[in-house]
Parts: structure tokens; sequence; C-alpha cells
């Protein structure tokens, strides 16, 4: 019977090493953003607490019970700068 030829097999390259990207850990021209969220996030807090605490004496007494809505607003405004967080 006839020897089979052999092929030859290409010689293994290994794929080109990857360079690691750098990531900009310093937020960019956003650093405002966490502090003003937390703040957001702060105020309309204190500002829903203040209201229960002083049975809807303070922080405006002309709004009555608006100013759950307006403490939940300033929540709300936080959650809408957190979309800017990179």
């Amino acid at each position: 019977m006839p020897k089979s030829r052999i092929r030859k097999k290409a010689d293994f390259t290994p794929p080109p090493e990857k360079k690691a990207t750098s990531i900009d850990l310093r937020g960019g021209g956003r650093r405002w953003v966490a502090p003003l969220m937390l703040a957001m996030f702060g105020i309309g807090l204190a500002w829903i607490v203040v209201f229960y605490v002083t049975s809807s004496s303070l922080p405006i007494e002309a709004l009555g019970n608006w100013n759950i809505v307006v403490g939940f607003g300033f929540i709300a405004t936080g959650f809408v700068v957190s979309t800017q967080w990179k």
C-alpha cells in the first residue's frame, strides 16, 4: 500500500496582544453629577421629613400637602441628573 502524503500544517502564530484602553476614572467633565444628584436626594428627603415632623407648618405652610410633591420633585430631579453619570 502506498504511503499517504503528510500534510504540513502552518506554524502556530499567536494572536497579537490587545492593548488596554485607558479609562478616564475622574469622570471627565461630569464631576458635578454625583454631588448634585446626592444633594437633590438629600434636599427632597429633608423637605418631606421637615414637613412631617413640624406637622405641616414648615417648610412652606401655604402649600399644605403639596410640600410632599415638592419633596418628591427634588428626588425625581436627582434621578434625572443621575442619568448623566458615566
